[in-house]
Order: structure tokens, then C-alpha cells, then sequence
């Protein structure tokens, strides 16, 4: 700057200097001010202007500037809600419910979808498994539901050229097979037929444990002298009207009356689980066969058992239908009875006004649905599919058709007036016959409290031996890392099998036997975040708040965990997080190998390892890939949400990527 310029500027501070001291300065300031202002909203609306904010909320923005983690996110909340509040909604459900006729069923919710062409012109309708088969007036014949049978690679759903082209007057399903009886009364079968269920040939004939197909009807039948055509379990067997019972199959389905079909005539029969019953013509009560006569009765499903002869007094039994475990009687005065064994939880059957009776009673795998001289339907007896919650309005029926799970009731024109009950499953059923979506809702749940648990117990431990160690330092660091060294050489899946091996020769509840592998998990896990713990404490012990602290008194325990431990915090969540997803695995690991929570309490762990042979993988899909899907998914999320949380809390991950 030249002299010149200087004399000037000289001038210029001069002046101004006494313009503030005569005049005073309000005015000049006030200007500055103003100009300094509006030179401010110039450049704002020229370039952004830097917002400050605070670390917690900078944190919230650039996490939620992460699609991925915030898509991870949402996932695991909606997991967290479908796996604690979706056993609420399963009322019914209980972990050691299975079903044998239920095994290994596909996924689906077609068990109650009629064909189209039926829905008009029913005339029977039938199901004893997974299927149903119905019968137009026609004569022609529809299948429905889960039709594929097993490892047979049997369709059930393919009905046979022959039964296609007849007109057919009577069907009955099984287990695994359908009958059919056409116009002719030629015998139809088909399904699965290792028993001699529908056809025989010499190895059916030379096998002691199969009846073959009496040799008097094979060739056909009188369909005007049948009284009652039903299949069971592996079996079928026909009713003529004058009493005489034709019965084959598997022996052991049957087996309690075998001996007795020469000599006995029957009124009506049906088949239970494991046997068949009758009413025999010169007896007023049950028939087993080998069991002899029930003679115990039952007003109702719940209430005392009364001696059958006093109970019957002149009243003779008319027909009887049977669910698995219980028959229903239906009496020559319209009144019903029951006899077996019934569920505390069975729903009992109503108490009809005086005037009304039941004119049509079928029977399901665990229920009853019956139709009143007044055209109400009533369902009662087993209710884990909702079988016996009968429609509030089922005007306009005149006829009942009950499945083993389902019921649907057709008006005077043979039209489909109403159907409740089992729809399918979601996700299919397992081995057993246990719904795997269920399963897989209460599973979660549990894994994940385990995982939780866990993660809490290792956490606690971790944190407190880190910081002891990073603060202290010395020799209380060197016992302390030395001690975690030796629990970290513990081979971890050996040790936990043994432990867990020990507990099975133990008589432990299951609750405690869940409660000890939480603490196995939460015991062994906790050397990693007792390491990073120690090495986080170690570099901020060195702070000047740590010094300002010990120098003005503060207790050695409180600057370590009042002072250095909310610090690292951040880095303790991430690691929280990460935990918990391999507290998940290991639970899962543990279960599949067989020494985790044992069946029937489900576990996602434990459903993989019951599908773990090669006939399962092969064959039945769903009973491990949903289970897998499910696993894979949430712990996926979780170690998402982890490194999201790892780069948003720490600055200088961000820097060094």
C-alpha cells in the first residue's frame, strides 16, 4: 500500500473516530449492523450456511440416510412384533399338538376350496387325511386339498380313466386312498395300496398283516343292499343291510374286531384311529370286539360317566359316529350320548329346545357337526382349527357332510349353503403333523429370548471385567486378561454339548433346562466384549476429564463406570448387537445338533434338526426352508443394523473407508 493510500485511511479512522465522539456512535453501529445483515441474507441465499447439530441427532440422520440398515431395521421390529404377538392370536395352539393324520402335509389353503362344478350339485362329500373327495349327483367325482402322498409321488388328485367314464353312486376316503362304487357296482380304487387297500394281488395276498379285499365282492357288488361305505386308516370296509360287515386292508387298523366278522351282525359301524366299533344287531351297546362292550356313557361331553344299561333304560341305539378317540350315539328317541375319551378343552354339544332333535350327525378327526329337524347346525368336540365354531347363519340346510377338519352343509337344491374348519397351512406340516408357520412364530420367540438372555449375561460379565481390567491396569489386568484367555481357549460347541448331555441324564424341567442354556450361552460368550471393553478403557483413561476427576476425589469405581463407561458406549451397542445375532446361531447350532431345547418346545434350531435327513430335504421342502428363511433373514438384519450402528457412532470408520 502506498504512502499515499496510508495518509488516506489515516483521515478516514480519524474522522470516524470524532463523528462517535460528538455525534455519537448509536447511529453509525446501527448501520454497520443493518449492513452487516443484509450482506448475511445475501450470501444465505447465495450458498447453505452450515447447521449445527447435536452428535445424537447427527447420528439419527446419517443412520437414516442408509437404506439398507433402515429396511434392516424395520425388519427386525416386525419380526420382534410377529414372533411375541402373534402367539396371542393362536389361542388353540399348544406345543405338543400333533397330528398323524396331519404328516407332512404342503403348504397351502385349499382344504375347503370345492370345485366349482361341485359347489352346484353335491351329493356326498368326504375326507379322512389331508384330502377331500366329493360326489356330484352326476356321478362325477372331484378331489381336493393336499393330494400329494408323501414319498409316493401318488396324486391323489389324478382320478383314474375308468372312474372318470362311470357314473359313480358311492366314495369314501381314507387315510391314503378313495373308494368308489359305480352304478354297476364294480369297486374302484385308488391312492396308495402297499396294504391291499383297493386291489389285490400275491403279495398282498401271501402278506399275514394285510386282509385282501373279500373274494365274493371283488368282481362287484349289489349297490342297492349297501348300507354304509367308510374308509379309514389304511382300510375300508362295507355295511350291508342285512349286518353283514366286509372289512380290509391293514389287520392292525381293524384288528380288534377281526375275529368277530364271521358270527356278528351289525347295525352300524365306523372306524376310530385304531379300530373299529359297531352296533351289533342283538346287543344294545358298543361293540370292540376284543374291549367287548363300552359300558360307560356320557349325557354330554363333560360331566359324569353313568352305567351305560341304566343310562339307555328302553331306548335302543340307531347309528354312531366316531371321531379318534370318542363315539357319538344317536338313540331311537332322537337324543344323542357319548362314550371314550374326551379333552377337557372339547366344546360341548348343545342343549337343544324341547321340539328339536338332530336329524344328521357326521363325525370329524376330533369333532361333531349335526343338523336339527329345525335346520340349525351346531358344531361341537375338538376346536384346534376352528371345526366346531359353526356359522351364526347357516339358514337354508338340509344336509351335512362333515371331514376331519372340515364341515359344509348344501340346501334342498344340493347347492354349498356354508363350510368352516382347516383351511390348510401356511407353511405346511412337519413329520409329526405340527403346523410349521406356528411352530416357526413360537420358536422365534423363543430363540430369541434365549438369544437375549444370553446376550445380557455375557454382556454383564464382559463389561465389567473389561473395565476393571483397562482401568485398573497392573496386575488386576493381568489376572483378569489371563482368566478371559483361559475361558476363550474353551472349545465352545464340545463344552456346551457336554454340559448339555449332563443335563439330559438330570430330571430337570424344560423351563430350567432353557433357563441353564441361557446361562451356558451368556457364561461362555462374554470374552470378546471383555477384550474391546479393556481397549477402549485403556485409551480413555488418558483424557483430561479422567485426571480432572481423580483429582478432585472422585472414587476409582465411579470415574470407571460413571465417567470412562458412558464414552464407549457406542462401541459397546454395536457389539450388543452383533452378539446377539451369534447368541441366536449358537442356540440354533446347539438345537440342531440335538443338545439344545428338546421337542416338542420349539425352537427354529430344533425344527431344522427335525428335518434333517434326506428324505425330509428331498421331499418335503417347506418343513426346512421356511424355518431356514427365517433364521438366515433376522440374523442377517441384525449384523446389518450392527455395522449401520458401527459407522454412524464412530467417525472415524467413515474416515478410514
Amino acid at each position: 500500500m502506498s504512502k499515499k493510500d496510508n495518509k488516506k485511511n489515516g483521515f478516514l479512522r480519524t474522522g470516524n473516530w470524532l463523528t462517535r465522539m460528538f455525534m455519537g456512535a448509536d447511529k453509525q453501529y446501527t448501520d454497520e449492523k443493518l449492513k452487516e445483515m443484509e450482506e448475511a441474507k445475501n450470501a444465505a441465499q447465495v450458498s447453505d450456511v452450515e447447521e449445527i447439530v447435536s452428535p445424537t441427532r447427527q447420528i439419527i440422520n446419517n443412520f437414516f440416510s442408509k437404506k439398507l440398515a433402515v429396511g434392516a431395521l424395520i425388519f427386525l421390529i416386525s419380526m420382534f412384533l410377529f414372533v411375541l404377538i402373534g402367539p396371542k392370536f393362536m389361542p388353540t395352539y399348544t406345543d405338543s399338538y400333533t397330528e398323524v393324520t396331519q404328516k407332512s402335509v404342503e403348504p397351502g389353503l385349499d382344504m375347503m376350496s370345492v370345485p366349482k362344478e361341485l359347489e352346484g350339485d353335491i351329493k356326498d362329500i368326504d375326507s379322512w387325511g389331508s384330502f377331500s373327495v366329493g360326489l356330484s349327483n352326476s356321478g362325477k367325482v372331484y378331489v381336493w386339498g393336499a393330494t400329494k402322498l408323501g414319498t409316493t409321488k401318488i396324486d391323489i388328485a389324478d382320478i383314474p380313466e375308468d372312474v372318470q367314464n362311470a357314473k359313480i353312486e358311492m366314495i369314501a376316503a381314507g387315510i391314503d386312498h378313495i373308494i368308489a362304487i359305480d352304478e354297476n357296482g364294480k369297486i374302484h380304487g385308488w391312492g396308495y395300496n402297499r396294504f391291499g387297500q383297493y386291489s389285490v394281488d400275491q403279495e398282498i395276498l401271501d402278506n399275514p398283516n394285510i386282509a385282501a379285499m373279500p373274494e365274493e365282492i371283488r368282481d362287484g357288488i349289489d349297490v342297492s343292499k349297501i348300507k354304509k361305505l367308510t374308509a379309514g386308516y389304511q382300510c375300508t370296509a362295507i355295511l350291508m343291510e342285512d349286518g353283514t360287515l366286509y372289512v380290509w386292508g391293514n389287520k392292525l387298523a381293524y384288528a380288534n374286531i377281526d375275529k368277530f366278522l364271521v358270527d356278528t351282525k351289525f347295525k352300524d359301524i365306523d372306524f376310530t384311529l385304531n379300530y373299529v366299533v359297531g352296533i351289533p344287531e342283538r346287543a344294545n351297546g358298543v361293540y370292540t370286539g376284543q374291549r367287548g362292550l363300552y359300558d360307560q356313557v356320557k349325557k354330554n361331553v363333560t360331566g359324569e360317566t353313568k352305567d351305560i344299561g341304566k343310562f339307555l333304560g328302553k331306548r335302543k341305539i340307531e347309528e354312531i359316529e366316531t371321531t379318534n378317540s370318542n363315539i357319538c350315539l344317536r338313540l331311537d328317541d332322537n337324543s344323542i350320548c357319548f362314550i371314550g375319551d374326551f379333552s377337557q378343552n372339547d366344546k360341548p354339544a348343545p342343549t337343544l329346545p324341547e321340539g328339536e332333535y338332530f336329524v344328521d350327525i357326521g363325525s370329524g378327526t376330533y369333532h361333531y357337526a349335526g343338523i336339527t329337524n329345525k335346520g340349525n347346525v351346531y358344531s361341537w368336540g375338538g376346536n384346534t382349527f376352528g371345526q366346531s365354531n359353526e356359522p351364526k347363519d347357516a339358514s337354508g340346510a338340509s344336509k351335512l357332510f362333515v371331514g376331519a377338519f372340515q364341515n359344509y352343509t348344501v340346501d334342498a337344491n344340493n347347492k354349498l349353503v356354508s363350510r368352516w374348519g382347516l383351511k390348510g397351512y401356511l407353511f405346511g406340516t412337519d413329520t409329526y403333523g405340527a403346523d410349521v408357520f406356528k411352530r416357526i412364530v413360537n420358536g422365534g420367540k423363543m430363540t430369541m429370548t434365549i438369544g437375549a438372555v444370553a446376550v445380557i449375561i455375557s454382556s454383564i460379565i464382559g463389561i465389567m471385567v473389561g473395565c476393571i481390567a483397562g482401568y485398573f491396569g497392573g496386575k488386576v489386568d493381568i489376572l483378569l486378561m489371563r482368566i478371559t484367555e483361559i475361558v476363550s481357549a474353551i472349545p465352545f460347541i464340545p463344552f456346551a454339548m457336554i454340559l448339555s448331555a449332563i443335563m439330559a441324564q438330570m430330571t430337570l424341567s424344560e423351563n430350567m433346562r432353557i433357563f441353564i442354556i441361557m446361562c451356558i450361552l451368556g457364561v461362555l460368550s462374554w470374552t470378546g466384549i471383555a477384550r474391546l471393553v479393556r481397549g477402549q478403557v485403556l485409551v480413555a483413561r488418558e483424557n483430561e476429564y479422567v485426571l480432572a476427576a481423580q483429582a478432585m476425589g472422585v472414587k476409582e469405581s465411579k470415574i470407571a463406570f460413571k465417567h470412562i463407561l458412558p464414552n464407549i458406549i457406542s462401541v459397546i451397542m454395536v457389539n450388543l448387537t452383533l452378539n446377539f445375532a451369534s447368541c441366536m446361531l449358537t442356540e440354533s447350532s446347539l438345537s440342531y445338533l440335538g443338545f439344545g431345547v428338546a421337542y416338542p418346545k420349539p425352537t427354529w434350531g430344533n425344527m431344522l434338526n427335525g428335518a434333517n435327513n434326506a428324505t425330509v430335504i428331498g421331499n418335503y421342502w417347506w418343513q426346512w426352508v421356511f424355518t431356514a428363511l427365517f433364521l438366515a433373514l433376522t440374523t442377517i438384519c441384525i449384523n446389518i443394523l450392527g455395522d449401520a450402528l458401527r459407522d454412524v457412532m464412530d467417525p472415524k470408520s467413515n474416515i478410514e473407508k
